[in-house]
């Protein structure tokens, strides 16, 4: 069988610890202590003392929210304990069942931690604050849980600095927003385990003079709720901080953007300027090789017919013409100018 310790107190002292479980415990209180138990086992011990079975079958599914309900005389509570892993760097949580009856409590854990037998030592060593009876007990397992949130409230709030620190020197790595969604996601589950304490521990408060709660542990449970409301108050400021900086992060982001988009503009800007400028140098260039060439046409008109009557042969047309000169001369005038004229009209000069 999954249990872990049970025994019976009387006037805060163990004086037993019976092997079988019953309500008849033949003395002040029995404190049983389960970890895993199976259905089976739930079930005798539901048998045994009497246990309304939608809280039974609480117990024995698990994944449950925080949470306080009585049935009948019975209070049944559900605490989410939660610790930091330092291997993974993560945040796991436990959860721990207590059935709380006039002279009796039964702790049902799905998980090793917290370590509830280090508790029970802790108690016995004061037994006039164990003689207080199951409500000592049951603000005992309340204080141990609510402790044990403060070192990961401590190292939720190193991450959450030093994802600032990241965000304060502008660092716009992917990586930041992925390490805040994740750290987010730990600070909700966190939030979701911490948030209803204050309330249960308010209503036990709140029944306490009803069912003659002593004062030592009404005491006790005013501590647990001073804690658990300060918890709560950081885990709050820590999701709306991890809000504010997946903001931030975005809106760095897309400023790094607009400035990767803006430089990539300016560069093309400069480049289209530079590719005119050279469109223009070769519009120039090639507006100048037009000149010339028309130029050197119109010069070669004139060269080629002087060339021509110049190989000195002595049958050749018009050699010994009287107007051949100029003829020649006129010819050479038409022709460049008609050159002239065309390229003109061609925007060539």
């Amino acid at each position: 069988m999954a249990l872990i310790d049970n025994a019976v107190y009387v006037a805060g002292r163990r004086v037993g610890s019976p092997s079988t479980l019953s309500p008849d415990t033949r003395g002040d209180l029995a404190w049983i202590g389960l970890l895993r138990p199976d259905d089976a086992e739930l079930a005798a011990v539901a048998s045994e003392f009497d246990l309304h079975e939608n809280a039974v079958e609480d117990a024995r599914k698990g994944h449950q929210r925080a949470k306080l309900e009585r049935y009948g005389d019975t209070l049944f509570l559900v605490l989410r304990p939660a610790w930091h892993r330092t291997d993974t760097n993560e945040v796991e949580f436990g959860e721990v069942h207590l059935f709380v009856g006039d002279r009796f409590v039964i702790s049902v854990r799905h998980a090793a931690k917290p370590d509830l037998a280090a508790l029970r030592c802790r108690v016995e060593a004061d037994p006039e604050f164990l003689a207080k009876g199951s409500e000592a007990v049951t603000a005992a397992v309340l204080d141990e849980v609510v402790d044990g949130y403060a070192p990961v409230v401590e190292v939720l709030q190193d991450q959450v600095d030093a994802i600032e620190d990241q965000l304060f020197a502008g660092q716009v790595d992917p990586g930041v927003s992925k390490r805040i969604y994740q750290l987010l996601s730990e600070v909700l589950a966190f939030q979701r385990a911490t948030t209803p304490v204050p309330a249960m521990v308010q209503g036990l408060l709140r029944g306490a003079d009803k069912y003659g709660v002593d004062d030592e542990v009404q005491h006790r449970l005013r501590n647990v709720l001073d804690h658990a409301l300060r918890v709560t108050e950081r885990v709050d400021s820590f999701r709306a901080l991890l809000e504010n900086a997946l903001t931030l992060h975005a809106t760095l982001v897309s400023q790094e953007q607009n400035e990767a988009m803006r430089r990539m503009t300016s560069a093309s800007l400069a480049q289209g300027e530079e590719s005119r400028q050279l469109a223009r140098a070769a519009h120039k260039q090639g507006e100048e090789v037009k000149k010339i060439s028309s130029w050197a046409a119109i010069l070669f008109a004139p060269g080629l017919i002087a060339g021509v009557y110049g190989m000195n042969f002595d049958h050749m047309p018009e050699l010994h013409w009287r107007y051949g000169y100029p003829a020649a001369i006129v010819a050479m005038l038409a022709l460049a100018g008609i050159l002239w004229v065309v390229f003109r009209k061609r925007n060539w000069l």
